[in-house]
């Protein structure tokens, strides 16, 4: 998979943007807040529906305009596929594939894949549960875009769940806030059963690619064994209870059951203290967690293996993603600038943004751009 073309139209900093790229490795290299980063946003954002670098979509909206367009033509294989997607923030995004009649965002799912490496991802191993939670949901995504329906659904209904526990003291009576709340609890079970079910698998198959990629990207003088870390799922709902994989039958007995033995402290608290939702994953490196122990170095080599084995996952499933590392070599000492061109080597197409030349390895090969005031030329 490869984007021979990209124009943006009212995306970020730029009125209109026009470009070709190439198979290999396209390098982006400019000052700081020159626009960058905005190009391979926007790759990304057609692979999830969502930025890199912000949380809503009225960022990436220029300022003083209603929408934003990206507009790309991808091929694949012997195929040539154009994806058209509208961003209206407030409102319902809109996308066209093929030119074809106008289709809900989430339909372009799948059409392009991509792995972003970007200064953010140190929040994955170092920052809050959230921001693993989002890291996992937006991979299992890419391998099932049939996940985000699921995803949306459960939000939904944990949104509207929550509300009903907070009216909780209302008029109402306890008997018909209890019947209510049972009809929630079997939508939330089941849609967080699944959700639930396709993390751990998903993390089960990152499991060995990761370790292999801490490997390579640590290098031989590691302080610790790249066989001592570890990724495992812990979920809130659990309790004591032993760990059923990603059995969905089993994790929608145990979200009921827990549900129902803290609902007195959720009615008291007006919230959803169980689900998906409050789950995390844990690093381990030497026993020990990597938040709160490991190195800024050991923790960097997490992260990159964490995308390194996300991409593994995606090829074995098939999938040929899109590589991005946005700003990272500024981030990476030179031993690890090199074995990180050497594990993305096999990528159809990568994309690198660089502030100045000598971020750069020195041997790599690259269709390069410079990067100016909105411009960008080969």
């Amino acid at each position: 998979m490869w984007i021979q073309a990209l124009t943006l139209t009212d995306f970020r900093s730029y009125e209109t943007l026009s470009l070709e790229f190439e198979q290999g490795v396209n390098l982006l290299v400019g000052p700081n807040g020159q626009g960058k980063t905005n190009i391979v946003e926007a790759i990304g954002y057609l692979s999830t529906l969502s930025s890199h670098r912000v949380a809503a979509d009225l960022p990436l909206v220029r300022f003083g305009t209603e929408s934003a367009v990206i507009a790309a033509r991808i091929g694949e294989g012997d195929r040539t596929v154009t994806l058209e997607m509208q961003i209206n923030p407030g409102k319902a995004n809109k996308v066209r594939i093929n030119r074809a009649t106008a289709v809900k965002a989430r339909d372009a799912l799948g059409v392009v894949r991509t792995v972003v490496f970007a200064p953010e991802d140190l929040a994955i191993v170092k920052g809050d549960p959230a921001e693993r939670r989002q890291f996992i949901d937006r991979l299992l995504v890419q391998r099932t875009p049939r996940m985000a329906g699921v995803i949306a659904d459960y939000e939904r209904v944990l949104k509207q769940r929550n509300a009903l526990l907070k009216s909780a003291f209302s008029a109402r009576g306890d008997a018909a806030i209890a019947d209510t709340l049972q009809v929630w609890d079997e939508q939330l079970s089941a849609l967080g059963a699944e959700l639930t079910a396709s993390r751990i698998s998903t993390l089960m198959d990152m499991r060995s690619p990761v370790v292999h990629a801490y490997r390579d990207v640590a290098g031989a003088g590691a302080a610790v064994s790249p066989t001592d870390l570890t990724l495992t799922y812990t979920a809130k709902a659990l309790g004591e209870l032993p760990d059923p994989g990603p059995d969905i039958d089993a994790w929608r007995s145990i979200l009921a059951s827990a549900l129902l033995e803290r609902r007195r402290e959720e009615l008291v608290r007006g919230l959803t203290l169980v689900g998906p939702h409050r789950d995390d994953f844990l690093l381990t490196l030497g026993g020990l967690p990597v938040k709160g122990f490991a190195s800024h170095g050991e923790a960097w080599s997490v992260a990159l293996a964490l995308r390194l084995g996300s991409a593994e996952v995606l090829r074995e499933d098939g999938i040929d993603p899109i590589v991005i590392l946005d700003d990272v070599f500024a981030e990476l000492d030179v031993a690890r600038r090199e074995r990180l061109i050497e594990l993305i080597a096999p990528s159809t197409q990568v994309f690198i943004t660089a502030a100045v030349q000598e971020d750069v390895p020195v041997h790599l090969t690259a269709t390069t751009f410079t990067v100016r005031r909105g411009a960008a030329e080969r």
